[in-house]
């Protein structure tokens, strides 16, 4: 859904001084050096920082977010990630085989926040049995959903909704705090007659869609309302929470922007154990060097981090030699076993004229709505463009199980995510009025990659997410499509609906993969880049510590370490990684 370009005034949230220049830090040795400044970073930033003994220094290759409109206003979240610009890496991924052999945009965001300064703000954080897997797997109990579940509460800050409406029915208080840090909220506007259309399609199909009345309870299946990393009608990012003014002022605490970094230098083995003397980034075509007297820590994101590892000469000892890069430790899994969650759209149009899609239409609209938005932060811009979550699991006589093990986590762990919303999401219809679903395969079995393309640090690396490769995957997404036009068979809407935009439901089978293989995207969700493992496991990255394996004062904290693709989006488990690591930092060092 492409908002128009339009700028009536910036409403600017004022930060804290946030350093520009290398030269304007008070030195290049500290305690603990981060890596990029998204979710998990930034976290990692503020929770060591809380001790005056430690100091921290935070390089962030990409620009401010301060006065960027567009990652300020909810709604106009798409602008950010529609095409080339600044607050973009801007990569594209290699031929994707399962998308008709395409090369796709892969959103990663190049600004302070990372991906939480431009992501659709979406706050889920999958099933509890996601998470008694990984901790069974890894052989680590605190990893375990009620383990974690103080984490969630640590990080997140319930908050009234832009528009104060009564929220009683729509959450359970008990499964959220008012006590963190990061803004999480109910929609602050309302679509009243598509949300009652929804509703009472949980009361007609309770079997199919249940409603449920908050699916953050570790028990997402069913329809709830959505809730989104939003509060006073605005983005809460990392940067804006983690990295506020009270927090920023710390004299212990230093973020540098423009500071790309390239690799660890100084390696040095001693009986098998690496360590690395420091950081190497570039500012300005100039390269420096920062020095951690106690840790580095990768939290440069699920494309970032493998890069920078692979760069060091951590990783498949014969894939770096073959590119020239000398081999420091051997770790294969090191890029490989990307995870990615498939998505695509479906649209109709209907007969009601409540949508957004009048706003996105009319420029005087449009310029109204925006002005109520500076306001008062209050109206339709305070939203993005859905209202409910649907979670749903594939059928369980399905005929892919017979060759397929359910790769879901359990029995109450969705497959299938339908974000449900008004408006067309293509946003280029003249006229007209409309309702748009996101079908997402939350537990995708297609495996990607991370590699380099050439042995110099600064090129982008080669971003392959593997989408739609296993069979598993396609039916999935074919079963997505087939459930939301279920969805909309309720009898509630049979007056509303006009017709779909493109009948995906009269298509032939080879016909729907054609319009799958030309139409999904990967949903920028990528995890296990350098997954953990048991600590006595043969493969993986880094143990349940999160320091790498074989390495000694190297640390990853951020989506890559997620050892299975949880059944949200990640950016609510990425925050509580970082949570649980920067407590794990401090164990260590206390």
């Amino acid at each position: 859904m492409l908002i128009p370009w339009l700028l009536l005034g910036v409403a600017k949230d004022c930060f804290a001084k946030i350093y520009e220049d290398v030269s304007d830090l008070p030195g290049l040795e500290h305690d603990f050096i981060i890596v990029g400044a998204g979710a998990a970073g930034n976290v990692v930033a503020n929770r060591l920082t809380e001790n005056p003994n430690f100091s921290a220094l935070v390089l962030e290759a990409g620009v401010s977010n301060e006065g960027v409109i567009d990652a300020i206003v909810p709604f106009f979240y798409a602008n950010l990630i529609a095409g080339p610009n600044i607050y973009e890496w801007n990569y594209t991924t290699t031929p994707q085989v399962g998308l008709n052999n395409r090369s796709v945009p892969y959103s990663r965001a190049h600004m302070l926040g990372g991906c939480t300064s431009h992501n659709g703000m979406v706050y889920t954080r999958g099933s509890a049995e996601d998470y008694d897997r990984w901790a069974d797997v890894t052989k680590d109990p605190g990893w375990s959903w009620d383990s974690l579940l103080p984490y969630f509460f640590k990080n997140e800050k319930w908050t009234t909704p832009a528009d104060n409406h009564d929220t009683r029915g729509e959450f359970n208080p008990a499964v959220h705090s008012t006590h963190g840090i990061n803004s999480v909220s109910l929609s602050g506007s309302r679509w009243p007659v598509f949300e009652n259309q929804v509703i009472q399609t949980t009361r007609e199909f309770p079997e199919e869609f249940p409603f449920n009345l908050d699916y953050n309870s570790g028990e997402p299946l069913g329809v709830g309302w959505i809730q989104s990393t939003i509060g006073g009608g605005k983005r809460s990012s990392s940067a804006t929470s983690y990295l506020g003014p009270q927090y920023i002022q710390r004299p212990n605490l230093h973020v540098l922007l423009h500071a790309q970094v390239s690799r660890l230098l100084g390696p040095q083995t001693t009986k098998g154990v690496v360590t690395f003397g420091g950081v190497e980034f570039s500012q300005g075509g100039s390269l420096f060097t920062a020095k951690a007297s106690k840790e580095i820590i990768l939290s440069a994101g699920s494309v970032g981090t493998p890069a920078i590892l692979l760069n060091s000469g951590v990783g498949d000892k014969n894939a770096l030699t073959a590119l020239g890069i000398t081999s420091v430790l051997d770790l294969p899994s090191v890029g490989q076993n990307a995870t990615e969650q498939p998505l695509t759209f479906a649209s109709w149009s209907v007969n009601s004229t409540q949508t957004i899609d009048p706003i996105e239409q009319n420029a005087t609209l449009f310029d109204e709505v925006y002005a109520q938005w500076n306001a008062s932060h209050t109206g339709p811009f305070t939203n993005l463009w859905a209202t409910h979550i649907a979670w749903t699991r594939l059928d369980a006589s399905s005929p892919i199980f017979e060759n397929v093990t359910d790769p879901a986590a359990g029995p109450k762990t969705p497959h299938i995510e339908i974000l449900v919303g008004t408006g067309s999401q293509s946003g280029d219809e003249p006229t007209g009025n409309f309702i748009s679903f996101t079908m997402v395969v939350l537990t995708p079995t297609s495996r990607g990659s991370i590699t380099l393309q050439s042995n110099n640090p600064f090129d982008p690396p080669l971003i392959d997410p593997g989408t739609l490769v296993t069979d598993f995957d396609r039916f999935a997404t074919r079963e997505s499509i087939k459930k939301a036009y279920r969805f909309v068979e309720a009898p509630v809407w049979k007056d509303y609906i006009i017709a779909p935009t493109v009948n995906l439901l009269n298509m032939s089978t080879d016909a729907l993969d054609e319009f799958i293989r030309n139409n999904s995207s990967p949903a920028a969700h990528m995890v296990s880049t350098a997954a953990m493992s048991a600590k006595d496991a043969s493969y993986g990255v880094v143990n349940p510590d999160l320091l790498v394996k074989g390495a000694s004062g190297l640390r990853i904290i951020d989506a890559s370490i997620i050892p299975f693709m949880p059944s949200a989006h990640t950016q609510a488990p990425t925050y509580v990684v970082a949570e649980r690591g920067a407590d794990l930092i401090k164990e260590k060092w206390k």
